[in-house]
């Protein structure tokens, strides 16, 4: 997949939280991408349940901020999708360039 993405793992991606996402944005992120497991196959019992419901309610407020909602992103795919994973990126990244720079993106000097 592309270099110029920053993983960042949680043991659930219910711990991910409303403001960790808009914390990406604010600080120049072009996008964010959550990966999950599937739904029913949750370690922790229903925490990408929750994180559906999180991202669901976060698009309309990110796009009341001049963020497009395209720029959230949420899939499902389990520990041995690695193709998957790697496509999923792929397919993103691409999205995101289509649209151009984040709105809070820094400028270089």
């Amino acid at each position: 997949y592309p270099p110029n993405i920053r993983t960042i793992r949680v043991m659930c991606s219910g711990r991910v939280s409303e403001l960790l996402i808009l914390k990406a944005f604010l600080s120049g992120a072009d996008g964010v991408l959550l990966a999950g497991c599937h739904p029913g196959d949750c370690h922790y019992i229903k925490g990408n349940l929750g994180t559906m419901r999180k991202i669901t309610a976060m698009k309309p407020f990110l796009e009341t901020m001049g963020i497009e909602p395209e720029r959230l992103r949420l899939e499902w795919i389990g520990a041995s999708e690695g193709a998957l994973y790697a496509e999923t990126i792929r397919s993103f990244t691409q999205k995101i360039r289509g649209l151009g720079p984040g709105p809070f993106k820094r400028r270089k000097n």
